[in-house]
């Protein structure tokens, strides 16, 4: 096992401007869900979860002014070490996504860059694939912090779905929330940054990734196969593996899920098919609830309000399972555990 500690955050969405405003949003379930300038097919306004930033910032520059406050937080937190010795791993959109950005992944790190004023280790780079993205570079988190001795990795998402080309794309294949369709998400924006480092002493409580676990669906949203699950059982028989517990030792689940029926069947085919023990109640978070769907920025969201969680003690519980899935059938589940003093 080589346990990651997840130590700070930054966030910015819809509801906050920060980690803590986001999350607390989060908590009470509060949403920002308003009327977008695009239109649907049925002449209506499509609703989404708006960034509402100083400027009507627009594309790149958007997703630079959202990144950038969200890693500064994380880099409040280190005690001030020098950024050369920090990896940044910048989440983004898959590159078959509709609508994304030409050159993405080195014009968006190099903008941060600047923007920051700072340079990152040489170790950094971009992890271009949507939702699993967050879950992957914590593994390569992992293997940079354990085998080339880095302190500190910054594992950071920035995406924006309210882009017209991704809209048309989705609308087209009715997967967005409208007054004709039920079964379909709200898109969104979002920042999201965490703080990676070893199991150390801290006075504050911290999150620890235990296992992290890969599995591949067959069964994907526009496959015609029966969906039983495969890809996000192996995924969690992974990480249960590598973490040495099992499912039953899990307090509650936090989830990438958007609203669409798909996501909450998998999920709950995936629990019947490795729980064998009886449990009360095991609570699903999503918080796309209140931010909508953000796309690559969802993994480090995600684990942004478990740490919130387990530092103010409102948790249902110590231990987390976390899973996330992207369209193509890629699968990561993580297990996670509160933790105060290292290892204890």
């Amino acid at each position: 096992m080589q346990p990651l500690a997840i130590l700070a955050s930054g966030m910015v969405t819809g509801v906050g401007l920060s980690a803590p405003a986001s999350c607390a949003a989060i908590r009470c379930a509060i949403n920002n869900f308003t009327e977008t300038r695009f239109m649907d097919n049925a002449g209506e306004w499509i609703i989404g979860s708006q960034v509402p930033l100083e400027k009507p910032w627009r594309g790149l520059s958007k997703l630079v002014h959202m990144a950038v406050p969200a890693i500064r937080e994380c880099l409040a937190q280190t005690g001030g070490a020098r950024s050369e010795t920090i990896a940044l791993l910048l989440c983004v959109a898959e590159e078959s996504r509709p609508g994304r950005l030409a050159n993405l992944n080195e014009q968006l790190f190099q903008a941060i860059e600047t923007e920051l004023g700072v340079r990152f280790h040489p170790g950094s780079g971009t992890v271009p694939r949507g939702h699993t993205a967050g879950a992957l570079a914590l593994l390569e988190a992992r293997r940079l912090l354990y085998e080339e001795n880095l302190r500190y990795c910054i594992v950071a998402g920035a995406d924006s779905l309210l882009v017209a080309a991704t809209l048309d794309e989705f609308q087209r294949q009715n997967r967005l929330l409208t007054a004709n369709n039920s079964n379909g998400f709200i898109p969104g924006e979002a920042a999201c940054a965490i703080l990676v480092g070893l199991p150390q002493q801290t006075k504050e409580k911290h999150l620890l990734c235990l296992g992290i676990g890969q599995g591949r669906e067959e069964a994907t949203l526009d496959s015609e196969k029966p969906l039983r699950a495969n890809g996000l059982v192996q995924a969690f028989q992974a990480a249960f593996a590598e973490s040495g517990t099992t499912i039953a030792d899990i307090d509650y689940r936090i989830t990438d899920a958007n609203g669409e029926q798909y996501w909450f069947k998998e999920a709950a085919l995936a629990v019947t098919r490795t729980l064998r023990t009886r449990k009360e109640l095991f609570e699903i978070w999503h918080p796309v609830d209140c931010i909508g769907e953000v796309g690559a920025a969802i993994g480090p969201c995600a684990l942004t309000v478990a740490l919130a969680a387990a530092r103010k003690n409102y948790a249902p519980g110590r231990s987390v399972l976390g899973h996330f899935g992207e369209a193509d059938g890629e699968r990561l589940a993580l297990v996670l555990s509160a933790a105060r003093g290292g290892l204890n």
